[in-house]
């Protein structure tokens, strides 16, 4: 196959997660003021808009300028990884796609951070209590798919 292809696969799929959550949390932001909720499925799932102006679950809320700061470092790292791991052709296609949505999970909450001072979060679970975004569904299967790619792999080289 064409390299450009296999490239342009996994760009076009960073810009659809970047767009797709940025689209979500805009139509929040526009449906409902900070702190509302909509009840999806009684007091199950709810869509709440809240306003995160931390890191993962609440920390270091307030820090907008640092959080921008190491976000920027953390994506610009995870951009040169992203780079190396889509040219080294020896690598499975789920490791590839597990760093694509991390790095774009972190690029869509950046974005948030940059032009609003936090991130928008929307989905609620009373069995979970911090509430989500699509930028965290994404960065947190990517990790997931990661992690199964390292043992997985792992084990079938032992074997």
């Amino acid at each position: 196959r064409c390299p450009v292809y296999l490239f342009m696969r996994y760009y076009v799929t960073a810009i659809a997660i970047i767009i797709c959550d940025q689209l979500v949390k805009y139509e929040t932001r526009q449906a409902l003021a900070p702190g509302e909720s909509i009840p999806v499925i009684g007091n199950f799932f709810a869509i709440t808009h809240v306003v995160n102006s931390g890191a993962a679950f609440g920390m270091l809320a307030g820090r907008t300028g640092f959080l921008i700061l190491f976000s920027g470092a953390l994506i610009i790292a995870m951009i040169a990884i992203l780079a190396y791991i889509l040219k080294k052709q020896s690598l499975h296609w789920s490791a590839r796609l597990a760093a694509v949505m991390i790095v774009a999970g972190g690029i869509g909450n950046m974005i948030d951070r940059v032009l609003f001072g936090s991130v928008t979060d929307m989905f609620a679970f009373s069995i979970f209590p911090p509430v989500f975004n699509v930028a965290d569904i994404f960065v947190t299967t990517g990790c997931a798919f990661l992690i199964l790619y390292v043992v997985l792999g792992e084990r079938t080289k032992q074997e």
